[in-house]
């Protein structure tokens, strides 16, 4: 997650709603995400946190932080596990209203029998990526992957042919105005 200074957070979806609506929007995810998955179930929450010198109090009550880093986004979703334990871990967006404690749950479930799971998102991306075993014995970014493009995830799963992956819920990111107002009119989101 990225600090949340205004005009450098969710700049796309800045561009349809203004910058301090597309701030609320981002301080918003920052606290109902972590909130809503700590000590809902048997992990632990980490925050991946951009840049490396950011206040950390504004990341609200998890359990641990770690930096981000730099790089392009593969580079910054697996730099956090140089941190973790080994074992099964996942990396969630942190622009995904609709993420819940159940999707994390199963996600964890079907790695015990795959060794990649993905959350596809509705545009073409991806919203979780989990691994089942760690340190990383399999890379969905080691090739050329389109980020932020309708075939993010296809690009992702040619990079892992022979691996077994599985899918949890197809959720929706918000990356522009249109994405919220799919939302509906009685969630207050900004």
């Amino acid at each position: 997650m990225k600090e949340p200074r205004l005009g450098r957070v969710k700049t796309r979806l800045a561009r349809d709603i203004g910058l301090v609506a597309a701030w609320r929007f981002y301080r918003l995810m920052l606290a109902r995400i972590p909130k809503g998955l700590t000590g809902k179930g048997p992990w632990h929450t980490w925050v991946a946190y951009s840049p490396d010198d950011a206040k950390r109090k504004l990341f609200g009550p998890v359990v641990k932080l770690v930096p981000q880093g730099g790089g392009d986004l593969g580079q910054r979703m697996l730099r956090p596990a140089q941190y973790l334990p080994t074992g099964r871990f996942i990396v969630i967006g942190s622009d995904i209203p609709d993420v819940s404690a159940g999707h994390i749950r199963r996600a964890f479930q079907l790695l015990g029998k795959n060794d990649v799971v993905f959350g596809p998102a509705t545009d073409g991306g991806f919203w979780l990526v989990g691994y089942k075993r760690h340190p990383i014995m399999v890379n969905p970014y080691r090739k050329y992957v389109r980020w932020s493009h309708p075939e993010t995830l296809e690009d992702c799963l040619a990079n892992l042919q022979g691996k077994k992956v599985a899918f949890v819920d197809t959720l929706s990111d918000v990356d522009c105005g249109a994405d919220l107002g799919q939302r509906g009119k009685d969630e207050k989101l900004v």
